[in-house]
Order: structure tokens, then sequence, then C-alpha cells
């Protein structure tokens, strides 16, 4: 179905990319910040079709061209419920860092805004892609990009932080092409689609499932592959620190809802345990390293880790309710955490400093931007009434209704959170100024309340009027899982004989004992 005059998803896709050419015939800076943050605006004007989208299971604005038939190739767009919004976010996140960047980047400021307008590419094509191919092929134009914002434009230790970055996201991106390469093999097609209604052996998921994992942990980050995003968030300047955490890492958690559910079900359903023992040791890890950071940018990058553990393991509960949860907590974080990365540039242009006993005493002489401040701290630990509390709720409920030992164990994560986003906004609001400085400093700037004013509706809006969110992704959520439960069971591993008997694997492709009796 495509109700859209034009293909939207294509336009959506390429638009920034010819944007960037348009980059090239600009001569002074100012010119070049003015033609991206009007072509970010064109780019949100020609996502109005999208909102055509209706509350039901299957894809939406279907695009399908054939590429290289012999090869079985094609170019295929389309939306559903799990993925309409993350575009939606990543469209509207791009005026966002142009202009949280407008006085941050001084040096090659052109390149630094074709780096931002390659990168909504690749995001919005990662979330549309319908084919394999199509999808990987994003999915990697997004890592070079990346890089070069963090080692161009990064602090001190950008040329580490940079690499790192490079070398975990590209060794995922290894095992994800070894993955898609299997599927057509076994599945003889690239199309998402297609794949996701098929029954593979359990022997073929198990190692496509472990593919998949390794690709998609290290994008999240999931504990233990956690360790770029420090490195790579403190470095990076504020627009880089921004799309990494409000689209980038949906990627990976993205990447479990629309391959591993639904193309190896039955591993999926083998490695839940795992799953969700890793999700709850990076909820409580990425809280108590939160903790003791210092440094503001550091403390909002590793709360990255303990966020997106919720959202993890409300996919690997396999409830409605769950999963409902983890998608309303992606599209959370991008919105909060992105607000406050916004928010930490916005002062280190200020303070020229991210730690936290040189930005204290704020309140006294910024009360607008601790206000905003507040706001997104207290969304990002949940409180009610802010939009973090609905997924988060959502998650904790379903996990208790899983297995109540685990909820038990992610409830001191949310604890976690209130305490280390408390402990940085008390001393940011009222602590003692270390100097007079502050005292100088101007309140928000007109460019900074528009970028903060948006974020900050969104966190109440959807904080007290969830249900048309929940309303959009629960059919496609009770599809996708519909879809699971019926086909976990359809990939079981080879029965046990009983000890002393012998198993005989017949033509047929069954199983017979030594005394003739037949499984199948």
């Amino acid at each position: 179905m495509n109700p859209s005059p034009y293909p939207v998803l294509t336009v959506l896709t390429f638009w920034p990319l010819a944007a960037s050419l348009l980059l090239a015939f600009c001569r002074k800076e100012s010119q070049v910040r003015i033609v991206t943050l009007i072509a970010s605006l064109i780019e949100v004007v020609l996502a109005y079709p999208l909102l055509a989208f209706q509350s039901k299971e299957g894809f939406q604005f279907l695009e399908h061209i054939p590429w290289a038939p012999d090869w079985g190739l094609n170019y295929t767009m389309g939306v559903d419920g799990i993925s309409i919004f993350m575009v939606w976010l990543s469209i509207f996140t791009l005026p966002l860092c142009v202009l949280c960047s407008w006085t941050y980047i001084g040096k090659r400021v052109k390149e630094f805004h074709v780096c931002l307008l390659l990168m909504t590419m690749a995001c919005v094509g990662v979330f549309a892609a319908l084919d394999l191919v199509l999808f990987y092929f994003f999915w990697e134009a997004l890592l070079i990009p990346m890089y070069l914002m963090i080692a161009i434009w990064g602090g001190d230790e950008k040329r580490y932080a940079s690499l790192k970055f490079f070398i975990y996201t590209l060794a995922g991106s290894t095992v994800l092409l070894v993955a898609i390469v299997a599927l057509r093999v076994v599945g003889g097609t690239f199309s998402i689609p297609e794949l996701m209604q098929m029954d593979f052996s359990f022997r073929f998921q198990y190692w496509v499932f472990l593919a998949f994992f390794l690709a998609f942990a290290i994008k999240v980050p999931m504990f233990p592959f956690h360790t770029w995003l420090p490195a790579a968030h403190v470095q990076a300047p504020s627009a880089g620190s921004v799309i990494l955490a409000a689209v980038l890492l949906k990627m990976g958690t993205y990447g479990f809802l629309r391959f591993s559910l639904p193309m190896t079900p039955a591993a999926s359903e083998y490695f839940a345990p795992l799953m969700i023992a890793i999700s709850l040791a990076s909820i409580l890890y990425g809280g108590l390293v939160a903790l003791g950071q210092t440094d503001i940018k550091k403390l909002i990058a590793y709360s990255s880790v303990a966020h997106m553990g919720f959202v993890t393991l409300g996919i690997f509960v396999f409830s409605v309710q769950g999963v409902q949860g983890a998608i309303f907590q992606m599209l959370n974080h991008g919105i909060i955490t992105g607000a406050l990365f916004m928010m930490i540039g916005a002062i280190y242009e200020r303070s020229h400093s991210r730690d936290i006993g040189k930005n204290m005493g704020l309140g006294k002489f910024l009360p607008f931007f601790m206000f905003f401040w507040g706001l997104f701290g207290f969304a990002s630990f949940g409180f009610p009434g802010t939009n973090g509390f609905i997924g988060e709720f959502l998650v904790l409920a379903a996990a208790f209704k899983f297995k109540t030992l685990v909820g038990i164990i992610a409830v001191p994560g949310a604890l976690l959170a209130a305490a280390y986003i408390l402990k940085v906004t008390l001393k940011m609001a009222w602590g003692e100024p270390p100097s007079p400085e502050g005292k100088g400093w101007l309140d928000l700037k007109k460019k900074e309340w528009v970028y903060l004013v948006g974020p900050a509706i969104l966190v109440i809006y959807l904080g007290l009027a969830p249900s048309g969110f929940l309303n959009v992704i629960t059919p496609t959520v009770s599809a996708t899982l519909t879809s699971f439960e019926s086909r976990k069971s359809n990939a079981l591993p080879a029965p046990k004989a009983p000890e002393g008997t012998t198993l005989i694997f017949t033509e047929e492709g069954g199983v017979t004992s030594a005394g003739g009796e037949k499984n199948g």
C-alpha cells in the first residue's frame, strides 16, 4: 500500500544526498549552515505523507523496483509499526543537529554538514529498506561519515575514539554480511518480508542468530560490547552524540525486532535466557558506572547502556507489553538523550568544560537552561507524567509477568537512573559555582530555545497521551509475536533418545528408534 502521491521513502532517503551536493556551490560558512537547515526542514515537509500511516499490520508505502533480477536483488522500501517512528526520529533529528552545531563547529563547516546529511540518508534507509543488500548498504554507509565526524571534529582523544568505533562496528558488519549471505543461499532470496515467513532448521537459525547477535549487540551496545560508546560520545561533537544516541543505537534493537525474532524464532527462544541476562547486566552495569562519573557527557553515555538494556529486555520477554515498551523506549531514549547531549554541548560552549564541578550553581543565573535540564533529566529516569515513565513501566511490568526474579533484578536499574540524574542535577542547579565567571553567561539563546522546545513538548505529550503511539505499533507487534509463537516450534533440535537407544534418521526426514517407533 502506498497512499503517497510520490515515492515518499525514496525521496526521504535520497533528498539529504541531493542536498549535500548543493553544498558544493556554497562558498561561505553561513551559506552552508542556512542551506543545510533549509534542506533539513524540507525533509520534514516531505515526510508529511507518512502521516497517512494506518494502524494495521503489514508494510505500507511500499516501493519495489527490480534492481539486478539475475542476482535476486530488488530495490524494495516500506515501513510498518516497528519502523515508522524510527524514520520520523531520523528525520526530526537532522534540523536539531544543524541548530546545535551552528556555533559549536568552527572548522571545515561544509564537510561537517555533508556528513550530517549523509548520516540522515543512511539512517532513513536502514529503517525503510526491505531488501537485505539494500539494508546492508545503508548500514555500512553510516560508518564512514560517523567515523569522520569523530575523527575530525572530536575532542583531544578523537583518534582513539574514532578508531575504536570503526573497528567495533566494522567487526559487527562483517558477521552481519555472513548472515545475509547464508540467508540468501538457504532462503533463496534477499527479500526481508519473504525471509520473515520462512522456516529454517534449528542449526541454521542457531548460527544466524549468533551472527545477528554480534552485529546488533555491538550497535546497541550491550554489555560487554559497549566500550566503544562512552569514548565515541565523549569525543564526538554535540551533533555526533545526538545522532549516536537518538538514531544509531536504535539500529541494533531494530535489528533484533526485524531480523532475529521473525527469521530465527526457535534460536531466539533458545538464547532468550542469555539475552535477558546480558540485558540485566547492561542495566545494572550502566547505572553503576554512570553514578561514579564526573564528566557530564560520559555520565549520559553510560546511562544509554542502561536504557538500551531495558529495550532488549522488553524484546526478549516475548510479550506484546514488553515489545510495546521496548519500541516506546527506543523513541523516548532518542528524544530525551538527544536533548541532553544538545544541552551538554550548549553548556560546554559557555564553560569549555564538561566536568560537573565546573558547571555548578547554574540554577542561579541560567534558570531556563536548568528548567529544560530538569525536565529531560526527570524523563530520563522515568518520572511519572513524562514519556520515559511509560516505556520503562511497560518493560518492567512485562518482566515481572515473565518471571518475578527478572523484574526484581531490573528494578535497581531504575533506581540507579534516579540516583545519577538527581546527583548531577542537584550539583548543577544548586551547587556552589567554582568561580564568578558563570554570572556573565547568557541564559538560553534563540536557537537553543528552538531546538529544546520541540523535544520538551514530545516528552510531556507522549508521557500524558501515549495511546496514539501505542495504537500505531500494536498491530505490527501483535502480528510479529503471533508469527513468532506459531513458528518457533517448527525448527526444534533433533529429539534425544532414551539411554541405550539408537536413533536412525530416515530418508523422509523422520527419526526412528532402534525399536522401530517413528518420531516426526
